[in-house]
């Protein structure tokens, strides 16, 4: 019997867990997000998994808007914080589900006057059993999974993010690009204009005022390509961040967006609200806040209901086994000065305060859908029209090079022609950066995703898939 405590102890000591020092270190993180690059091995099989097969070739030829989507989901810290408060939550449903350990105390007394007792020492030993009563732990575990539902989908909603930013950026760097061929164009057509118009004030044939409109004209096209350019570099600077990786990763990377991917041509509104109101990760989330708010309500009240604690107690006596003792105690808090209103009031506000975060967020989520189907139309009907006005130009151009080669109109004309056409071609791609713009925003605000997409959300983890992340 004395080696039952001693057996008892090691075994508790044994089942404790030990602390672990993990240190943060600036330069060692640094390295490894400098080390980050499109060929690494473990994205290759992480796109594998996605993909349902191998690339075929590795690195990848063309990274597009789904193969860069998967490389942001491996590699971007912000998937990372909000994959660690999804295991903070987890862990939460692990503490609520924790019964109260039962605890024992000791108590030697000393009691010189008892007859015929040659030991005066008395050793009580008492035990306290808590029970909780009212179903406490069911309503605890309870709150605590939505509070870990709430958790996964904000973790969505760092998915979704991720990818937005993906698109826009990638968007961004190919229009950008396109953009900046178009007045590479515009600019080499007016060059030539000033040089033709040049000659012809060297032959006093033209005013000054002439070749200055033109040149000023061809310096605002070296000003717009420029800036263009600039706006390329930017838009490249900001794909590496939204990746999750250094800008240097993207050096020999071959980059391509598909401008021809469109939404249904007549989604309604009403269409886009039922779904993005049944799947969008923030409403799921605020509906899960909702729950919590509930079970964390139905918590508290439970807690006007004290919980019951037995005492068993044995007294030993060394001297006389007579005086042994068994008894049996029962400690009930009598809930007269505090029946705990105060957490019950908070909470009841605390479930309001969800319910008017959830409307405010179902409000903002209809009126940026309503937006973007308004958007999504007119920028359908400009580009339409812009067709109609780029086709018009183009018949122009045509008739007036004909006109060249047969010698009844100057090369001065068809360089005219030329500049008019890249200008229309330069509004109709704005109207291209304008319709891909209102795609973004309707898909970021139905959340809803492509058959790639919704794989690797289902497959969505806890543990990153990324194992030399920082």
């Amino acid at each position: 019997m004395k080696i039952w405590p001693l057996l008892c102890g090691i075994a508790a000591v044994a089942g404790c867990a030990r602390f672990e020092p993990q240190p943060v270190s600036p330069a060692q993180t640094t390295a490894q997000f400098d080390a980050r690059r499109l060929d690494d091995a473990g994205l290759k099989k992480f796109l594998a998994q996605n993909f349902g097969h191998e690339p075929q070739s590795w690195p990848l030829e063309k990274w597009d808007l789904n193969s860069l989507t998967l490389a942001a989901f491996y590699f971007h810290p912000d998937l990372e914080v909000a994959r660690a408060q999804w295991r903070v939550a987890e862990a939460g449903a692990r503490t609520a589900g924790a019964r109260p350990n039962p605890s024992v105390s000791f108590s030697p007394g000393y009691d010189g006057g008892i007859p015929g007792n040659y030991s005066p020492w008395l050793i009580p030993v008492t035990f306290d059993v808590p029970l909780e009563t009212a179903g406490k732990r069911g309503k605890r575990i309870a709150e605590a999974e939505k509070i870990a539902e709430s958790a996964r989908w904000s973790f969505v909603t760092a998915v979704w993010q991720v990818r937005s930013n993906v698109r826009d950026s990638l968007m961004d760097f190919k229009m950008s690009g396109r953009r900046a061929a178009l007045l590479q164009a515009q600019f080499a057509a007016q060059t030539e204009i000033v040089k033709m118009l040049q000659q012809r004030l060297d032959a006093g044939a033209i005013s000054r005022l002439e070749l200055t409109t033109a040149q000023i004209a061809m310096n605002k096209s070296q000003l717009d390509l420029s800036a263009a350019q600039a706006k390329r570099a930017d838009a490249r600077s900001r794909l590496a961040g939204a990746l999750g990786v250094g800008l240097t990763a993207l050096d020999g990377v071959n980059l391509e967006f598909d401008f021809s991917a469109t939404l249904p041509d007549r989604l309604t509104s009403v269409e886009a609200r039922s779904v993005a109101l049944r799947g969008r990760a923030d409403i799921l989330g605020a509906l899960a806040d909702y729950a919590a708010a509930e079970a964390d309500l139905r918590l508290q009240i439970a807690k006007q209901y004290p919980d019951l604690h037995l005492g068993p107690a044995y007294a030993w006596n060394s001297g006389n086994a007579g005086d042994s003792q068994w008894s049996l105690g029962l400690t009930l808090e009598l809930p007269i000065l505090d029946q705990n209103q105060g957490p019950i009031a908070e909470a009841e506000a605390r479930r309001k305060l969800a319910a008017a975060k959830f409307n405010a967020l179902q409000a903002q989520v209809i009126g940026a859908i309503d937006r973007a189907v308004a958007g999504l139309a007119a920028a359908r009907r400009q580009l339409e029209t812009g067709a109609t006005v780029l086709a018009a130009s183009e018949q122009q151009q045509k008739s007036v090079a004909a006109q060249v080669q047969a010698g009844a109109a100057e090369r001065l004309d068809l360089s005219s022609a030329e500049i008019e056409l890249n200008s229309v071609r330069l509004a109709q791609l704005d109207g291209e950066a304008q319709l891909q713009s209102a795609i973004g925003a309707l898909e970021d605000a139905l959340q809803s995703p492509s058959d790639l997409l919704a794989a690797a959300i289902q497959k969505i983890s806890p543990e990153n898939p990324n194992p030399s992340s920082p």
